[in-house]
């Protein structure tokens, strides 16, 4: 897969794509800044044992392109870009591999700012931070904001909420059955959520660690036996909160929830899913939109951390989950669409006055 056409042009629509290697470390890594119209391009560093370079480029890609959406929505005058680590973190990750990686961040002076995501963790974020300034998402102990996952939890909440408030008329989860796939980084907390709000939970998980973690923190929680059993399952509203591709032209037909509303990224395997649930009558609230609280708790951090502030910017997820599903109602369009559509007119709105020269 080439980032360019055989013309030379663009083919992906991003700003800047770096391959990073250190050999003696082991690292092979490649950035991706897909816009900084509003500003330094913040997204995760995923550490993953790909198949191929091509497959980390694509990801790289995809994702830095989502960062750039999420960005917008959830408000922040941050771009959107995306980082990934290619190997298995359980065999290679060392201090010396982050460090380097660390340096390269360095390198772009301040146009990428990276955190955590899938294979990297906050002890990780504050080793990478010795080699650079641009990095957010590290400890309470060196100023940073922790662990992610609270606020991510807290903001795919908050979109449930309004997705319920939109298909039931009320913005509760009470008294309804929630499906969550993954009790990993933030499925757990998301569970806990949903018993506060009054919910029934059934859940899923591949690691037998999670599956004894809800067994013991949360015994009311039904585990089924994996995912197929939880889409085939009588289920109000499915929360894929696990990696990307949840919705494909194999779970889709025979999905039985009303709502999809989970943290997993890059939730649907193609365009067309869009379409296809909407066909179904199935409503789907974009995940760029409602699993933005991670990146506003990470993004708090560049002007000193508050948690206080950060989770209020995450509770308007609902309003902006709401004025998503109002635009898709209203121009007759799947809610990615819409969502999509604000994105890109914030980003063109507020972009074009880096136009205006500052002396």
């Amino acid at each position: 897969m080439g980032v360019f056409d055989t013309d030379g042009s663009d083919a992906t629509g991003h700003e800047q794509v770096v391959f990073c290697q250190d050999r003696v470390s082991g690292l092979k890594a490649i950035i991706g800044i897909y816009s900084t119209a509003l500003g330094p391009a913040l997204g995760g560093t995923r550490f993953y044992p790909y198949e191929s370079e091509d497959a980390a480029l694509a990801d790289v890609l995809k994702l830095s392109r989502g960062m750039a959406y999420k960005n917008a929505l959830a408000g922040l005058d941050l771009g959107g870009g995306k980082a990934v680590i290619w190997g298995d973190p359980a065999t290679v990750k060392s201090e010396s591999l982050l460090r380097a990686y660390g340096r390269f961040v360095e390198t772009l002076k301040g146009r990428y700012y990276t955190a955590c995501d899938v294979g990297t963790y906050v002890p990780d974020m504050d080793v990478i931070a010795r080699e650079t300034r641009y990095v957010t998402g590290r400890s309470v102990e060196h100023g940073g904001a922790g662990d992610s996952s609270v606020l991510t939890a807290w903001g795919v909440f908050q979109g449930m909420r309004a997705a319920a408030e939109h298909t039931w008329g009320s913005p509760t989860l009470a008294g309804r059955t929630v499906g969550v796939a993954g009790l990993g980084k933030v499925g757990k907390y998301l569970v806990g959520h949903l018993i506060e709000d009054g919910a029934t939970v059934v859940a899923t998980d591949v690691n037998p660690a999670a599956l004894e973690w809800a067994r013991t923190t949360h015994p009311a929680v039904e585990l089924v036996a994996d995912n197929q059993a939880l889409i085939t399952a009588d289920l109000d509203v499915y929360a894929p909160c696990a990696l990307g591709g949840a919705l494909n032209d194999d779970t889709v037909p025979v999905l039985r929830a009303k709502v999809v509303t989970g943290a997993a990224n890059n939730q649907l395997a193609h365009p067309g899913i869009g379409k296809l649930l909407d066909d179904r009558g199935i409503l789907y609230t974009p995940d760029y939109v409602v699993n933005a609280g991670g990146v506003i708790q990470v993004a708090d951090e560049i002007e000193g951390f508050n948690f206080d502030r950060a989770k209020l910017r995450a509770t308007a997820i609902f309003d902006t989950t709401r004025r998503i599903l109002q635009l898709a109602g209203d121009e007759g369009v799947p809610p990615a669409v819409a969502a999509d559509r604000l994105a890109e007119r914030r980003m063109a709105e507020v972009g074009r006055l880096r136009s205006i020269y500052l002396r």
